[in-house]
């Protein structure tokens, strides 16, 4: 447990999707959190899993689908290296010089740690937000997350600090 807050629930896993809104478009929903602002409230992120639908595999093209989930609103698909950004995920299919088929390379960040972490992130505001965009597809992509955390209550200050740098990270 994070110094200067206090659970509230027991762990609980939030599930949501997301469809691009046409193929290769970037495309971005909000999942709410009910947070109790009055009371201090935050949500404590303990583990995240992203599933992207594959890629489509067309000869001679080089395609991809790209997910993440930020603790604000992007404009931009996020990578872990935006502090507003608690996991990435992201499917290829490299088939650029290849006639008839391409090789799929898959690359994961932010699902559970491997380390024992306390938790991955904090969100202190009402939302998490969901990002996907394709390239090179033929049809619009999904993407399905779960996000695994509890509530807590923040002390006072400690609130103050959590939104203050939740808002100046996006």
């Amino acid at each position: 447990m994070p110094k200067g807050l206090k659970d509230t629930s027991s762990v609980v896993a939030i599930s949501a999707g997301l469809v691009e809104s046409a193929a290769n478009t970037f495309t971005q929903g909000s999942v709410d959190l009910n947070l109790d602002p009055l009371s201090n409230e935050v949500f404590v992120v303990l583990a995240i899993d992203i599933n992207l639908t594959p890629p489509d595999a067309i000869a001679a093209a080089d395609t991809n689908v790209k997910g993440s989930i930020s603790t604000t609103s992007r404009t931009t698909l996020g990578t872990i290296a935006n502090s507003n950004v608690l996991a990435e995920s992201a499917l290829d299919i490299r088939g650029k010089d290849y006639t008839e088929a391409g090789v799929g390379f898959t690359r994961l960040a932010g699902e559970t740690p491997t380390a024992m972490l306390d938790y991955l992130g904090i969100i202190a505001t009402n939302d998490f937000f969901i990002q996907i965009q394709g390239a090179n597809n033929a049809v619009a992509k999904n993407a399905n997350v779960r996000v695994w955390g509890y509530r807590a209550r923040a002390d006072a200050s400690v609130y103050a600090a959590l939104v203050q740098s939740e808002v100046l990270s996006s």
